[in-house]
C-alpha cells in the first residue's frame, strides 16, 4: 500500500474538504483519465484496488499513472475502548480528493478499452467519476 516515508507530524487533524480541486484538474500524462466528481477521502487500499482493476484490463498494454498519494494519516481507536486517554494510533493513510482531479491516467490504448478499465476501477472508489480525453479538454 501507498503511504509516505516520513512525516513532520505523526497525526493530523481531520481537516475541511471545501471547493473544486484546481491544481490536478487537467491531463497531464496520458490520453485518458479518471476524473472524480465528488468529495472524500481515498484510502491507499482503494487507490491500489482501483490500480489493479486498470491494469488487468489493460492485458500488458499501456501505460497507467497515478495522481493521487495517500499522504493523511487517519487514526482510530478499538472497539469497545472507553472514552479519554488521547487520540488514537495511525490506522491507515488517506488522499484528500475534491471534485476535478484526476485520480488515474492511462494511454496507449483505444478509447474503449479505456472506458471499460474506467468503469472497473470506478466501482472501488468511495465517490462517482467521469472519463476524460485529451481531445476533450484541448
Amino acid at each position: 500500500m501507498l503511504e509516505p516515508k516520513r512525516r513532520k507530524y505523526r497525526k493530523s487533524f481531520r481537516g475541511k474538504m471545501r471547493g473544486n480541486s484546481l491544481r490536478g484538474s487537467s491531463l497531464s500524462f496520458g490520453e485518458f483519465g479518471l476524473k472524480a466528481q465528488g468529495r472524500g477521502w481515498l484510502a491507499s487500499k482503494q487507490i491500489e484496488a482501483g490500480r489493479r482493476a486498470i491494469t488487468h484490463s489493460l492485458k500488458k498494454g499501456g501505460r497507467v499513472w497515478i495522481r493521487v498519494f495517500p499522504d493523511k494519516p487517519v487514526t482510530s481507536r478499538p472497539a469497545g475502548q472507553r472514552m479519554g486517554s488521547g487520540k488514537g494510533e495511525i490506522d491507515r493513510y488517506v488522499a484528500v480528493v475534491t471534485p476535478g482531479k484526476i485520480i488515474y491516467e492511462v494511454t496507449g490504448i483505444s478509447k474503449l478499452v479505456a472506458k471499460e478499465a474506467f468503469a472497473k476501477a470506478a466501482a472501488k472508489l468511495p465517490f462517482k467519476t467521469k472519463v476524460v480525453s485529451r481531445e476533450e479538454e484541448g
